[in-house]
C-alpha cells in the first residue's frame, strides 16, 4: 500500500512534539511491514526511511496529493478535506473542532476520546520503545515527577505541586515547566521540595523518569491520550492522577491510582511502593508500542479502501465552557 501521511508540523520534532513523534513511529512501522510511506509536512522536515514532500501554504492540501498514493492519512483538518480525490482517514489528536460535524472516517487517539465525540473509531498512540534507554528498576530515588507543558493550566502543575507538598516528605521534579512562570498569572514556587527542569528530552528525560517513583498527573481537562503516561509507565512509574479523559483507559488499578480528591492522591502517593515497576513497564511495552499502533491503523485503512466508513454517525463534540474546570479538591 502507498500511504501519504500529512501533518502541518515538522518531523522529527526539535524537542517534545507528541504528534510528530507518533506519526514518525507510525510511518517507520508501516515501512517495516512492507508499505511505501510519503510524508507531506512542513519545510525543514527530514526522514531517512520515507519520502518527504513539503506543504505549500499557498495552495489547498487537496491539490498537493501525489497521484500514485492509495490512501491519505491526514493529521490536521484542512478546510478542503472533502475535496480530497483519494480515500482518506483523519486522526483527531486533540480536543478542538467543537460544534461541527467531523468526517465519518475520523479516528481518535483513545476510547474515551472517541466517546466524547460520539464516535467509535480510535487507535491508541504507540511509541517505539527501542528509541528509549532501558529502564533500571533498582535506581528509584526520593522523588516523583510531573511531565507536560506546565504553562497549560489544564495540565494542573499547581495541583501536582500542592499535592506533593501535602505529603510528609516526598519531592517533585517538574519536567516541562519553570519555577517562575508569567503565563499562569505570575507563579513563583518557593518550596525546596519542588525542582524544575524546563522542556527536556532525550537521555536527560529518560534518566529523570527512570529514577522517579511515579508520575503526578492531576489534569483538569479530558486528556485525549497522554504520552507522558505511557512514557512514565515504561520506566516503571505508577501514575497518580485525576479520572478524566483517557486516564481511566490507560491507568488500571495495577499501575496507578486516580481520584479528584487531593487527600486520596496524597495517601496513594505515600504508598507508591505497593505498585510493581515491572508491571507498569510491561503494560507500556505490550499495549502502547508503535507496531501495535501501525497494525491497528492498517485495519482502518483497509476498511476505508473497501468502501466502509469508520463511524456510524459524523463525530461531533458540543461546546463545553467548563472543559478546564473539572472537579479538583
Amino acid at each position: 500500500m502507498r500511504i501519504l501521511i500529512a501533518y502541518n508540523g515538522l518531523i522529527p520534532t526539535p524537542l517534545y512534539g507528541g504528534t510528530s513523534r507518533v506519526i514518525l513511529y507510525l510511518g517507520q512501522e508501516l515501512v517495516k511491514l512492507g508499505h511505501e510511506v510519503t510524508y507531506l509536512v512542513k519545510k525543514g522536515s527530514s526522514c531517512d526511511f520515507a519520502n518527504v514532500c513539503f506543504i505549500n501554504e499557498e495552495i489547498p492540501i487537496s491539490e498537493q496529493i501525489p497521484d500514485e498514493v492509495d490512501l491519505v492519512h491526514i493529521n490536521m483538518l484542512p478546510p478542503d478535506i472533502e475535496q480530497l480525490r483519494k480515500p482518506y482517514v483523519l486522526t483527531i489528536h486533540g480536543n478542538g473542532y467543537r460544534n461541527r460535524d467531523l468526517p465519518m472516517n475520523s479516528i481518535f487517539v483513545s476510547k474515551s476520546h472517541a466517546q466524547r465525540f460520539n464516535a467509535s473509531s480510535y487507535v491508541d498512540n504507540g511509541l517505539d520503545w527501542d528509541d528509549y534507554s532501558k529502564p533500571n528498576f533498582g535506581t528509584k530515588q526520593n522523588y516523583f515527577h510531573f511531565l507536560g507543558k506546565a504553562a497549560w493550566k489544564v495540565k494542573n502543575v499547581k495541583g501536582a505541586i500542592d499535592t506533593i507538598k501535602k505529603t510528609k516528605s516526598e519531592r517533585l521534579k517538574v519536567l516541562g515547566g519553570n519555577r517562575l512562570n508569567f503565563k499562569m498569572g505570575f507563579r513563583f514556587t518557593l518550596s525546596p521540595r519542588v525542582s524544575f527542569y524546563g522542556m527536556v528530552g532525550g537521555e536527560k528525560k529518560f534518566k529523570l523518569l527512570n529514577n522517579s517513583k511515579g508520575l503526578i498527573f492531576p489534569v483538569r481537562w479530558h486528556e485525549p491520550f497522554g504520552l507522558a503516561i505511557t512514557e512514565s509507565l515504561y520506566y516503571g512509574c505508577p501514575v497518580f492522577g485525576t479520572p478524566y479523559g483517557s486516564l481511566p483507559d490507560l491507568v488500571t488499578e495495577e499501575v496507578g491510582f486516580l481520584s479528584n480528591k487531593q487527600e486520596e492522591l496524597v495517601k496513594a502517593i505515600e504508598n507508591a511502593g505497593q505498585f510493581s515497576a515491572q508491571r507498569c513497564h510491561d503494560l507500556a511495552v505490550e499495549k502502547y508500542n508503535s507496531k501495535t499502533m501501525a497494525l491497528s491503523y492498517l485495519k482502518k485503512y483497509e476498511q476505508v479502501l473497501n468502501g466502509e466508513t469508520l463511524n456510524n454517525v459524523a463525530p461531533y463534540l458540543p461546546s463545553n465552557p467548563d472543559k478546564s474546570l473539572l472537579d479538583w479538591d
